[in-house]
Order: structure tokens, then C-alpha cells, then sequence
């Protein structure tokens, strides 16, 4: 039997242990993640571990909440105003219940890699490890700055919208937030939903926002493009290197400018739009955006195939992003196909991550993205279309493992830009650390069974640049 999660923790072989010291310690390129940057500013302290892990202040991890709900614990010690110590033991009695499940894996490298604490976490061990760790957590070493230095976290993406005055990112990039100077980068991701979901209540209300932060009158959709841009632009001044999609399907319809217009116009009145015209609007502001992504070496993220808030009664009750979203099905092959191909015959494909919450889809987008690699205004882009690491529900072992394997089966495994956090959790960073583990253990199952050589120049070349360095020369310094 073997030790519960020791330094060789999914290393099954001796080239899988060997590949992993190399990059155990490389730095860290979150490119997409959901940190608050005011928190991040701030050089938040979190007064207890029921906050930086459970959440407080209207967010949270809601991976945690789910699982919680699942075993039945009453919303008052998930979201409600039980105390927080009652909260850690309903999470306590939760993590004990749930093998096989990343949650568990990721809680106990937590714990390890930030309290020193090596035991599981249960009922009958929670009280000592409730004191051991809020004790660290009122040390300067687990403030947001001494997190970022612990873990060796070279770049943060955060998710932002276009009308963010970005307030916090320019504090923290002249040194005049309280976090004052940090090694750590933290670059405003370009988050355009809200502009481009013609269908949502919110539409027209976001549309005026939008309108006042650019200071031009939006009434066509052209008028939105010339918005989004020039908001773009802004975000480039302040250090911006990618843009963000949430799809929950992929969109492609072709409609004329007055048509769309009309639809627009309908949309800002607060009337339905046809779904025809819904994907076409959706069509012409995405190609559009994607074409200035590629003028200004700005990388497109598309994450797709998500149904979300489909507990209607929960989502009015607390609201969005708080675990009643799903993977959804939707036939994107086609539609995903038809887009690239309009953004390429209009303009230029930027640099493009795919994710879809389904892996169903990992063939289509594998196999897609082959069709479009290549230079982007006549520069060479190693991996310049990439099949985006498992996302969300597809970040556990099992899923990480099948990207990989299907990365490599169907593209070029050394080309892949690696890990994201996509978390809203300061204490995530250990998913990299897991990330590795699995990576450096598929190579070297291949490698022990003889399918790739034992090359340690090329094998340890390929992991450090998976690990940290494809990602530093895709999203740039």
C-alpha cells in the first residue's frame, strides 16, 4: 500500500517521479482565474479558513457548495449566516465522504502546501487544523502578496468587463495599492458576455453602461463593435494579453447588417429576438472582436458547451455563479467550424484557446483546431490554435488525463500552453502542482512502455515548457 498523497502522489513510475522534481517548483502562469483584483490590491488577509475556502462576501467556491448540498448539509452552512466555524465542520464531514472527487485531492494539497498539515481532514481532526491554519493565516506569509510568493506565481489572468474602470489592476501595477510592489503580474481579462448575450433581461441596461464607459452613442451593433474596441484598446494600455468568451453554445448564423440592426433595436426595447437573429448578432460582434484580437496579439479564450442557473428556483433565491450550472450537449462541430472559417475569410484567426465543459467535444475541437494553425500577421505561433486544458468539471485526474491523451493523439502535446486555475480561491494554486503530477506521469508511462524514448534533453524540455514556458511565450511577459 501506499502512503497517502507523499512527494511521489500520482507518480507511478521512476521517469514519472524524475520528470515531476523538474517541475515541481516552475513558476506559475494563472492565464485565467476569477480572483478579485480589489482583494488582490488590498493584499487581502483572510481572517479564517472558512472564508479563503468557502467563500464570503457574495462569491465562493461553489465546487465545494455543490458537494455539500450532495450530502445533504443545509444551505444556512453553505451560503446562509451559520458561523464559520460550524461551516468548516459541515465541510469537515463533506471532504471525509468524497473519494474519488479532485475536491479531495486539492483540500489536502492545500493543506499540505500552505499549513504544513500532512493528516486528513475529518470530523474528529477538523478542531486542531480549524487552529493550526487560521493561526498561519494571520501571518504576512498567507496575505494575497505572500501566497503569490509562496507558490512562485509569475502572471494572473483576472476576468474582467470591458466597462471596468480597471481601477484596482493600475493600483497594483504602480505600486500604489496596499499590496504596494509585487513581483507577481496581474493582467485584466477582456470578459465582452454581457455585449455579446443579445438575449439576456440585462442586455439593454448593460448597453448603457457600455455606452458610458466608452463615451460614444451605441445604436447598431456597429456601434457596439466600436465600443468593445476602444474599451479593448484600454485594456491593452493596462497590461491586457487575453480575452475571455463564456458561450454557452457556439454561435454562427449569417444575417444583413439592417436585419441585425432591427434585432438590436428590439433587444434594447426589451422585446424577443428570434434565435436566428440572437446567433447572427452573436456572429458579426465576435468575428469582429476576433479580428481586432488579431491585429493586437490579444488571445481569444472560448469556453463553451454550458448550460447555466438551471435550477431557476436557487439562481432567484442566491444568484448566479453558486453550483447549479452543467455540461451541456449541444452539436458544436459545425457552428465552431463555420466561425473560425468567417473570422479567417473577413480577417485573421488570433490565437485561440477552446475549452468545451463537455469532452465529448474533444475530437471535434482537436481535430477543428488542426485546420487553423499556423502565423499570426506573418508571425510563426507554436500551438497557435489550442484544445484549452480540461475545464471545470473535466479538472479532476480522469479528465485531465483524457486532454492530455487526446492532445496528444490528435495535435501536439509539447505545443500545449498547460494549467489554469479558473478559480475564485486564492489557495488554488496547488492545481498546478496536480496539473504536473499527472502530466509528468503520462509521459512517463509512455515513456517506460516504450512509446517515447527516454530522451531526458527533450523529455524535460517538453514538461518545463507545459509546465510554465509555452504559456509565457503565448500570452506573452
Amino acid at each position: 500500500m501506499k502512503n497517502f498523497m507523499d512527494k511521489d502522489f500520482l507518480l507511478e513510475t521512476k521517469t514519472a517521479q524524475d520528470l515531476f522534481k523538474v517541475v515541481e517548483n516552475a513558476p506559475i502562469y494563472d492565464y485565467h482565474c476569477h480572483l478579485p483584483p480589489k482583494e488582490i490590491a488590498d493584499n487581502k488577509k483572510f481572517p479564517n479558513i472558512t472564508e479563503i475556502w468557502l467563500g464570503s462576501n457574495g462569491y465562493g467556491d461553489h465546487y465545494k457548495w455543490r458537494q455539500m448540498r450532495t450530502y445533504g448539509v443545509p444551505e444556512d452552512y453553505i451560503t446562509g449566516k451559520a458561523e464559520p466555524y460550524e461551516k468548516f465542520l459541515k465541510w469537515a464531514e463533506t471532504i471525509q465522504n468524497l473519494a474519488g472527487n479532485p475536491l479531495y485531492h486539492w483540500t489536502h494539497l492545500e493543506l499540505q502546501r500552505y499549513f504544513g498539515i500532512y493528516e486528513p481532514l475529518t470530523v474528529k481532526t477538523a478542531p486542531a487544523i480549524w487552529e493550526k491554519a487560521n493561526a498561519l493565516l494571520a501571518s504576512d506569509e498567507m496575505s494575497v502578496k505572500g501566497i503569490f510568493k509562496k507558490m512562485n506565481v509569475y502572471a494572473v489572468g483576472t476576468t474582467d468587463d470591458p466597462a471596468d474602470s480597471l481601477e484596482f489592476h493600475k493600483a497594483i501595477a504602480d505600486g500604489s495599492a496596499p499590496i504596494g510592489k509585487i513581483e507577481t503580474k496581474v493582467k485584466p481579462s477582456f470578459r465582452p458576455d454581457q455585449a455579446v448575450n443579445i438575449e439576456k433581461p440585462t442586455f439593454a441596461a448593460y448597453i448603457e453602461k457600455l455606452s458610458k464607459a466608452a463615451g460614444i452613442s451605441i445604436n447598431s451593433a456597429d456601434d457596439v463593435i466600436t465600443a468593445l474596441v476602444k474599451r479593448l484598446d484600454f485594456f491593452i494600455e493596462n497590461g491586457c494579453r487575453a480575452s475571455d468568451h463564456g458561450l454557452d453554445y457556439c454561435p454562427f448564423a449569417l444575417a444583413s447588417d439592417k436585419e441585425i440592426n432591427k434585432a438590436f433595436k428590439a433587444a434594447l426595447a426589451g422585446k424577443t429576438v428570434s434565435h436566428e437573429l440572437e446567433e447572427a448578432y452573436k456572429t458579426k460582434i465576435l468575428s469582429a472582436l476576433a479580428v481586432a484580437y488579431a491585429e493586437r496579439g490579444i488571445v481569444m479564450q472560448m469556453h463553451m458547451n454550458v448550460m447555466r442557473n438551471i435550477n431557476k428556483k436557487m439562481f432567484k433565491l442566491i444568484g448566479a455563479d453558486t453550483g447549479f450550472d452543467a455540461s451541456c450537449d449541444h452539436s458544436m462541430a459545425i457552428k465552431l467550424a463555420s466561425l473560425l472559417n468567417h473570422i479567417e475569410e473577413i480577417g485573421e484567426l488570433p490565437k485561440t484557446v477552446l475549452y468545451s465543459l463537455n469532452p465529448a467535444d474533444y475530437y471535434a475541437l482537436g481535430t477543428t483546431m488542426g485546420c487553423f494553425q499556423g502565423t499570426v500577421k506573418g508571425q510563426k505561433i507554436k500551438g497557435k490554435i489550442q484544445l484549452g486544458s480540461a475545464w471545470w468539471f473535466c479538472d479532476h485526474r480522469d479528465g485531465m488525463e483524457e486532454q492530455i491523451k487526446v492532445l496528444g493523439n490528435l495535435g501536439m502535446l509539447s505545443a500545449f500552453v498547460g494549467m489554469l486555475t479558473d478559480s475564485r480561491s486564492f489557495l488554488s494554486y496547488p492545481r498546478h502542482e496536480y496539473f504536473r503530477r499527472i502530466l509528468c506521469n503520462v509521459l512517463g508511462n509512455w515513456v517506460e512502455n516504450g512509446e517515447f524514448p527516454a530522451d531526458k534533453e527533450i523529455l524535460e524540455k517538453m514538461v518545463k515548457d507545459i509546465a510554465f514556458d509555452n504559456a509565457l511565450a503565448y500570452f506573452g511577459k
